[in-house]
């Protein structure tokens, strides 16, 4: 009897890599006897039983795709756990497709659905998951990247670099809006390796009211502003909209969802709610700046990996094939230190939503200490400073006092710097 045939899919939305996935994990499985199949557009065509857009692939087919972003398979946000009669018709599908092992290329949601379909199928079907968003944001052991992540901020810092420049040479300021549904990590990587002004990221912001972004922003004016600089460039985190409560957005209220009921943070225009805040606050002051909102993030998503994700996910999906060809099964791939670490769907699910477990920033860690110290915006050395309070009054057109009345709030959750020799224990080095 012939063996089953392998399949793969993706996901969710584009992210650099996995084209790369697709041709490693086609060309190990082709080696070890098996066909191949590319699902066309995730589970968009499965869920309604449907098996014409199942397309073969083959070494010939596939070993040079991971030069390329986006992906020969397409790419769809179609959720088959919405019914049990959708992960019906995708069992279905692929049992008239001859398919026995499954590989899914994606991001939180994706790995659900993969994870439902592998219980539903009763053992019949084997489904391994590659972690995959530029949003960095997968309860991955920490320093394990979602691949994607390295090549968006990469295209990321470039994009920003030239906002800098061009801030400088028109006297203006930039917001950039930067992908990131729930965590700050791609925001604050660009953000932290171009050198922006400032970054703000949703971590930091729980629990606060739109007023104290605009504030902080407002304020990071003011302060550069009483350096003598008009212009700056800050990138913000789109996942600040989901933080806030929804009196504070009306857009929220209508806005469209998607497949898994996500906000469609796009449809929100963030960027332009906080320009228009912040330039009303300014404008009350008597300040007069220009604001620029842009977003990025779709600029990311499909660009051509970097050589990191390119060898990154060549390995992720050798892996992928050749821990489901050996039988396994119900896992999430990783590459930790090096090594091939198979992560049990069960062992990645929040026990109380249900999902994948997201990973936030660590605003307490060093590495996001270093990147706020390095941030041009007020901090609460500005209101213990006479001088500096002065300064950044005369830059508001305020006292001192009305200054601190206004703007102090926006630094009391500030944490304060540890320091390094007193809390860090020095670690021997390795002997080899």
């Amino acid at each position: 009897m012939a063996q089953k045939k392998i399949a793969i899919l993706a996901g969710g939305g584009p992210a650099p890599g996995i084209n790369s996935v697709i041709g490693a994990a086609t060309i190990r499985s082709c080696l070890s006897g098996f066909e191949v199949l590319g699902l066309q557009e995730g589970f968009r065509w499965l869920i309604q039983g449907d098996t014409t857009h199942a397309t073969p692939l083959t070494i010939a087919d596939t070993s040079r795709i991971h030069f390329r972003g986006g992906s020969t398979i397409g790419i769809a946000r179609a959720n088959p756990t919405k019914d049990p009669k959708l992960l019906a018709n995708a069992l279905d599908a692929l049992r008239k497709l001859d398919v026995g092992k499954l590989i899914t290329i994606g991001g939180d949601d994706t790995a659900f659905s993969a994870h439902k379909l592998a219980e539903a199928s009763g053992g019949e079907l084997a489904v391994v998951h590659v972690p995959k968003t530029i949003d960095n944001d997968l309860d991955l052991p920490y320093e394990t990247p979602t691949f994607g992540y390295q090549t968006a901020r990469h295209i990321g810092v470039e994009i920003v670099k030239n906002l800098m420049v061009d801030a400088r040479t028109t006297t203006r300021w930039y917001f950039v809006i930067a992908m990131g549904r729930k965590a700050g990590h791609l925001a604050l990587g660009i953000g932290k390796a171009a050198g922006a002004t400032l970054s703000l990221i949703p971590e930091e912001f729980q629990g606060a009211r739109l007023s104290t972004i605009v504030d902080t922003l407002a304020g990071a004016i003011l302060k550069r502003l009483s350096y003598g600089r008009g212009d700056g460039v800050a990138v913000l985190a789109e996942g600040l909209v989901e933080i806030l409560p929804e009196s504070d957005l009306a857009e929220l209220a209508n806005v469209e969802r998607d497949e898994h009921g996500h906000i469609r943070i796009a449809e929100i225009n963030f960027g332009d709610i906080i320009k228009h805040a912040v330039e009303k606050k300014l404008k009350e002051l008597g300040v007069k700046t220009t604001i620029v909102a842009k977003n990025i993030g779709y600029e990311l998503r499909c660009a051509d990996p970097i050589p990191f994700d390119m060898e990154y996910t060549r390995d992720l999906g050798y892996c992928a094939a050749r821990y489901i060809i050996e039988g396994g099964t119900s896992a999430l791939v990783t590459l930790q230190n090096g090594h091939f670490r198979p992560i049990p769907f069960a062992q990645i699910m929040d026990p109380t939503t249900g999902r994948m477990r997201v990973r936030m920033v660590d605003v307490d860690s060093t590495r996001y200490r270093i990147a706020h110290s390095y941030m041009l915006r007020l901090k609460k050395e500005d209101f213990a400073d006479e001088a500096a309070l002065a300064k950044l009054a005369t830059a508001a057109n305020l006292t001192p006092t009305k200054f601190r009345e206004m703007f102090e709030q926006v630094v009391a959750n500030e944490r304060p710097l540890r320091s390094l020799r007193d809390s860090l224990t020095p670690s021997p080095m390795p002997v080899r």
